[in-house]
């Protein structure tokens, strides 16, 4: 249950500000009053961390601090945007009761006017407050103090996928492509380098560890890595793993560091728990001693160490800072008693974790239902015939999910769901800058802004007909030894008889867009459009919908106030494209959501449906090698069931087949995830899917299939039963 709050009680009676703390549980209370030293918040799952957090800020603000000199880090945009809009709402309803006479309000009358006594502007949080993700945060930081350490601010960033080009354009070059071995391929190179870098380690460690069949590659890889070092400096660019390390070493500079020290009076961090070792060592560096941090997250939500995440950094955090005051929420707003009772449970079997108890004031509820099927087509049809009968009932199904660990699961329910005109969404696939399209067309305005920027000056050649790496490299040579931007290229003669009018276009458009005003982004991105819509027609298909994602970019621009800010804030922090998800966009009244147990952090369900929860699928038989990998499977597992609010369904298959039955019986049999303990079992409604789905399920005969009359024993069951005995 909760406990007393401790400090802070002045502001609590009778006053706006007190009113505004009434709002919150006695725990959430405590958080928000805290004062000095470090302070972690350990918030288990739907307890309510992002009232908590957006009342902090608003308090502080509210009693006299700054927003201007605080910040706050997330791991998205989106997530920064809505916790500093709630700021603002706080803060609005606080001006407004601050207006009104209140009766009784000696106590706590100080604070209240100190915000009685601030111009109205000084509320409008979110355009002052230093609210982003770490990435972003980063680039202002750099693009304000980098020069201190010798980095030119007018760096632009690498994408995923433009370093992923970059590291295998060295691969080639240093002769690690040959064919007589097998080498790393420039995805698994770029994993390994941004592990060391992130996990902070040596790349014997990250391969021993993560990469063991990369052994006897360790020497070439130094030698890949370092050369990758060495271009990125020369084209003045830097990738996501940069931005964090260059951020490191701001604050190693005894300069830079009084420089960024003396910005911020108080630093808070939301998911804790997904910070990896180099944002730790930031965050404890910007903040020594942890003065003024507030770190905010759960242990059993911990799921991204493929991300290099670690979950030592929020196990460790009170010994690490041992002044910490730890606060711990567990009246849950989200799911019901029996719900959390199985949650608990299944998490009380972890090695090591904060301990929480979860409890809620929803005491009534279903049990979560625990489903074993005969198979995979057995699970598809009582998730389906479910489904169904919770939106007769009058939940539509958009507030149903159904997750499973491993995206290929879903497959089988895929084709089902499309065959009886279900619709659904999956959430997955590209994102919308990822498309290549939208990188051809990035790539301009970043060779505008850098023309030193290797990468995105050979895709933008490589465009044009007759032009290959090897033209591109010599034409990106030439421009970046000329003084001038561009004008090197305009006395070239066409790289290729096919590109001559191409090419006189292209000279032409990127000497107008780099003598530009950077903030005419909106024309550069229309000059751009048109010059590159019949190279587009010619390269790619479906060139109509094409286009008219770059008029929405072009639309986008418009709201970025130059060309430097748009670039980073789109490679750091990408729109998702509805097309992304699953299948041709549908117009339907209602869909069924599908998603991965990594993507459905952070999201809510009215019923949910967790599949393929038997051992070899949770855990992974690919994440049980070390007891970490165990214990974070377990987590993600705990992740899937606390989306739940209302129904949960753990399905698992007792049979899977090597093959679709149509071709082959072989199968083999399945247990329930040892996740789900003798304990927790008895928290569990055990129903197999044939009690619901009794006569009527898939193995049953359809109207006038006379293989299938009498007992509907069917001759593939006779040769199962046979084989059985063996």
């Amino acid at each position: 249950m909760d406990g007393a709050p401790k400090g802070g009680e002045r502001a609590t009676l009778g006053t706006p500000i007190g009113a505004m703390l009434a709002e919150l549980n006695d725990r959430q209370r405590q958080a928000v009053l805290h004062e000095g030293g470090p302070l972690l918040i350990v918030a288990g799952a739907g307890t309510g961390k992002t009232a908590t957090l957006a009342h902090r800020v608003a308090y502080k603000i509210a009693t006299g601090a700054d927003p201007g000199r605080i910040l706050l880090l997330t791991f998205t945009r989106r997530a920064a945007g809505e916790m500093l809009r709630r700021v603002d709402g706080i803060l609005r309803r606080l001006e407004t009761e601050t207006r009104r006479p209140v009766p009784g309000a000696a106590v706590g009358a100080s604070a209240d006017k100190r915000l009685s006594d601030a111009p109205a502007t000084d509320r409008a949080a979110s355009g002052k407050v230093w609210g982003g993700t770490f990435h972003a945060t980063a680039t202002r930081l750099l693009r304000l103090h980098g020069r201190t350490i010798g980095l030119d601010p007018s760096f632009t960033i690498l994408d995923r996928g433009d370093a992923e080009d970059l590291m295998g354009v060295l691969r080639t070059e240093l002769g690690l492509s040959k064919n007589d071995r097998r080498f790393p391929l420039k995805g698994t190179c770029m994993d390994i380098y941004s592990r060391c870098v992130n996990a902070r380690e040596t790349v014997e460690e990250t391969v021993e560890n993560h990469f063991p069949w990369c052994r006897g590659e360790i020497e070439d890889l130094r030698r890949l890595f370092s050369a990758y070092v060495d271009h990125k400096g020369e084209q003045s660019v830097l990738d996501y793993d940069d931005l964090l390390l260059f951020w490191h070493g701001l604050l190693t500079d005894s300069r830079a560091a009084r420089s960024v020290h003396a910005r911020f009076d108080l630093v808070l961090v939301d998911e804790y728990q997904d910070t990896n070792r180099l944002q730790a060592e930031i965050l404890q560096m910007l903040c020594p001693g942890g003065v003024n941090l507030t770190a905010v997250g759960d242990d059993a939500q911990a799921i991204y160490s493929f991300r290099a995440a670690t979950v030592r950094n929020i196990l460790d955090f009170p010994q690490q800072l041992p002044d910490t005051t730890v606060v711990t929420l567990e009246r849950n707003y989200r799911s019901t008693q029996p719900i959390l009772d199985a949650t608990n449970e299944v998490m009380a079997g972890a090695s090591e974790r904060h301990a929480k108890d979860l409890w809620t004031e929803r005491r009534e509820g279903d049990k979560p239902r625990l489903t074993p099927c005969e198979d995979e087509n057995e699970q598809t049809e009582f998730i389906i015939r479910t489904v169904l009968d919770h939106r007769e009932a009058g939940l539509a199904l958009r507030r149903q999910a159904v997750l499973f660990r491993a995206s290929h699961h879903s497959l089988a329910l895929e084709l089902e769901l499309a065959r009886r005109n279900i619709p659904f969404r999956k959430y997955g696939g590209l994102r919308f800058v990822e498309t290549a399209h939208v990188k051809d067309l990035m790539a301009f305005l970043r060779l505008a802004e850098n023309p030193r920027d290797l990468m995105a000056g050979t895709r933008v050649l490589m465009l044009l007909p007759g032009v290959g790496p090897k033209k591109a490299r010599a034409l990106m040579d030439r421009l970046g030894a000329a003084p001038a931007r561009f004008a090197a290229w305009s006395d070239c003669p066409a790289p290729s008889a096919a590109s001559a009018e191409a090419w006189n276009g292209l000279v032409s458009l990127m000497a107008d867009i780099a003598s530009r005003d950077p903030g005419d982004l909106a024309s550069q991105i229309k000059r751009i459009r048109l010059f590159y819509t019949p190279l587009l027609q010619r390269l790619y298909d479906n060139a109509r919908a094409r286009v008219m994602d770059l008029e929405q970019l072009e639309w986008l621009a418009a709201r970025f106030p130059d060309r430097a800010r748009f670039l980073a804030e789109i490679a750091l922090d990408p729109p998702a494209y509805t097309e992304d998800l699953a299948g041709p966009p549908l117009l339907d009244e209602d869909f069924l959501i599908l998603s991965t147990m990594h993507s459905a952090k952070g999201l809510e369900w009215d019923v949910v449906f967790v599949i393929h929860a038997a051992d070899g699928n949770i855990p992974s038989d690919m994440a049980t090698g070390r007891l970490e990998e165990i214990e974070e499977e377990r987590r993600l597992f705990y992740v899937a069931l606390t989306r739940a609010k209302d129904w949960l369904y753990v399905c698992y298959p007792v049979r899977y087949y090597s093959r679709p039955r149509s071709f082959s019986d072989a199968h083999g049999y399945a247990q329930l995830t040892r996740f789900v303990s003798d304990r927790a079992l008895r928290l569990f409604d055990l129903q197999p899917a044939s009690a619901t789905l009794g006569s009527n399920g898939p193995s049953a005969p359809t109207p006038g299939d006379t293989a299938g009359q009498g007992d509907g024993v069917t001759t593939e069951d006779i040769r199962r039963r046979l084989k059985d005995l063996f």
